[in-house]
């Protein structure tokens, strides 16, 4: 009986850690790939704002770069750099367009385990 419970207890310890894992915030490395052409035909971008969303996405990856190559204060500079990237991207965009977006990065951002706060 004794080492039945034992074997509970390390059952449940073992899923207790296991669920508790994958709930935490990583920080997962950016590799900077966005696709600006499949972006720019979802948004439906005029070649106007094609360009300009290539240079704000290229400024972006820099960012994250040297976000992800810090040493300290790496949450502060991904923050920065997303919300920076947000801002530009809503000086550019329409209000449809600028919704859209907005869907895609958060989705791209937990997808590789990147949390912004």
């Amino acid at each position: 009986m004794k080492r039945l419970g034992l074997t509970l207890v390390a059952a449940l310890c073992l899923t207790a850690t296991t669920f508790a894992a994958g709930n935490q915030p990583t920080t997962a490395k950016w590799e900077g790939n966005i696709n600006v052409s499949k972006l720019s035909k979802y948004l439906k971008l005029n070649s106007a704002q094609h360009e300009k969303v290539a240079n704000i996405c290229e400024y972006f990856n820099e960012q994250m770069e040297r976000a992800n190559n810090s040493k300290k204060d790496q949450e502060k500079m991904i923050h920065k750099a997303v919300y920076g990237n947000l801002k530009l991207m809503k000086e550019t965009l329409d209000d449809k367009q600028y919704a859209d977006y907005t869907k895609v990065l958060n989705i791209t951002l937990q997808n590789k385990g990147i949390e912004v706060k």
